[in-house]
């Protein structure tokens, strides 16, 4: 293409999936990444391990698929129905998980990275960009990572200092380095996930208590990453907390938390373990496992050590470690308005984990937004909000809305940030919830002439 409309800077989750809902209506995109650039044009972040757009650094899971009780799942569902490349590919990349939704990295990576560059209104450029343009459509979706550079030139554009947090990666293991005469497989209660199976989908480690406090002695005295002078008084995301620094929270917290061992029946005893390490597949083949929740800022040389002491894990192989970034975050509610655009620099729009999401599945629904509002700008089109109560529309009012700035920190799509239902019983509640946003969301996307922008 020699001529785009819009300008998607970055190239993981926000900006693949901003620029597939361009592009599907026939916009030209142009879509930047540094990644894969030149050595003097482009840059490898702390976390990234490849150059393939959407690249799931963390996790390999979108968390929980059921629409009816859960909020995760509800938007999974409400994307689908906007056409989503990213959980269209997640459906195709999708690996067992229970009743989340989980995928291998390679695939889903690869299946996003295809599908764009074999558009044809879209351009993909592997370069980097050091500062905001001055004219031109643009979304920015350079996500928790931004460059240095392109950092500073948003906050100077931005007229504040932008916001930073800590967020941690949990290690995986080679599964035939994995000792399953002391582990057994199964879901936590034995739940079946909405692609049915047998409900064991989690290799689960059991611990007895004096093994289990002689692990949270190891967290507590390993040898952790050492932070640099301006980053000791950023602080961590309460979702993606390093074990250690729950374990200093009490000697119980990991117990009620990533290594809960309630509704997890040992098969050797018939009873629940003191504590439990889970492990969730990572890629399609089995061959990866993830340790569910073990993110983690312990050197690496202290990982293996404390690791290999868990039954189970004793000769574990590690295809990577546990790892420490540092992320970016602007403050949303003061600096952009309904359509995500920058107050006092509305051609640009801000997409993903910068705008203060939190997760996989937010950071890609707000780049689905950012896309559908800047179509309709092009278009000389008016696109109101998703509805409040829908998931779309909580998790934009929570980007966009009244929160006092000194207070904003990154969330996760929940229900919370939901208008409340009155009069409904709390059994109740989760499915009035979703019930509720299915006929909304119909209602709305019926409003806005959206049947011909489908893209599924």
């Amino acid at each position: 293409m020699t001529q785009h409309q819009v300008h998607i800077i970055g190239g993981g989750l926000a900006g693949s999936e901003a620029a597939w809902q361009l592009a599907q209506a026939g916009v030209r995109v142009r879509l930047s990444e540094m990644r894969g650039a030149s050595s003097d044009a482009g840059d490898m972040t702390a976390a990234h391990q490849t150059d393939g757009l959407a690249e799931l650094v963390c996790s390999n899971s979108f968390r929980s698929d059921d629409a009816d009780k859960n909020a995760v799942g509800l938007l999974h569902q409400e994307m689908r129905s906007l056409g989503s490349l990213v959980m269209g590919q997640a459906g195709i990349a999708k690996v067992p998980a229970g009743s989340a939704l989980a995928v291998d990295r390679e695939i889903f990576s690869g299946g996003v990275t295809r599908a764009l560059a074999e558009h044809p209104n879209v351009e993909i450029v592997r370069e980097r960009i050091d500062t905001l343009p001055s004219d031109g459509m643009t979304i920015v979706a350079t996500g928790p990572l931004t460059a240095p550079a392109l950092a500073a030139s948003i906050g100077e554009t931005a007229g504040m200092d932008h916001l930073a947090f800590f967020d941690a990666i949990a290690p995986v293991v080679y599964f035939d380095s994995i000792d399953m005469d002391k582990c057994w497989m199964a879901n936590r209660w034995d739940k079946i996930g909405p692609g049915g199976g047998e409900g064991k989908d989690y290799i689960n480690c059991p611990m007895n208590k004096e093994q289990y406090q002689a692990f949270i002695q190891g967290l507590l005295d390993g040898e952790k990453t050492e932070f640099k002078q301006w980053e000791t008084n950023t602080p961590y995301f309460e979702g993606c907390m390093p074990i250690e620094v729950m374990a200093s929270r009490g000697p119980e917290t990991l117990r009620h938390g990533p290594m809960k061992p309630m509704g997890l029946d040992d098969p050797r005893t018939g009873r629940w373990p003191n504590a439990v390490v889970q492990l969730r597949q990572d890629n399609a083949s089995g061959t990866l496992w993830n340790m569910v929740g073990f993110q983690t800022k312990l050197k690496h040389g202290a990982q293996i050590e404390l690791f290999r002491t868990i039954p189970g894990l004793e000769n574990a192989e590690f295809a990577r470690l546990g790892g420490l970034h540092r992320n970016t975050f602007i403050q949303s509610p003061k600096l952009l308005d309904p359509t995500l655009r920058l107050k006092n620099a509305p051609h640009i729009r801000f997409a993903g984990q910068v705008t203060g999401c939190e997760g996989y599945v937010e950071s890609s629904a707000v780049g689905l937004l950012a896309g559908r509002f800047a179509l309709a700008e092009l278009r000389g089109e008016t696109l109101t909000s998703p509805p409040a109560d829908t998931a779309l529309g909580a998790l934009l009012g929570h980007i966009i809305g009244n929160v006092a700035t000194a207070d904003y920190q990154p969330m996760n799509v929940n229900f919370g940030l939901f208008p409340p239902i009155e009069d409904v019983k709390k059994k109740q509640r989760k499915e009035a919830y979703t019930s509720r946003a299915r006929s909304s969301l119909t209602q709305w996307m019926k409003d806005m002439g959206m049947a011909g922008l489908e893209t599924a």
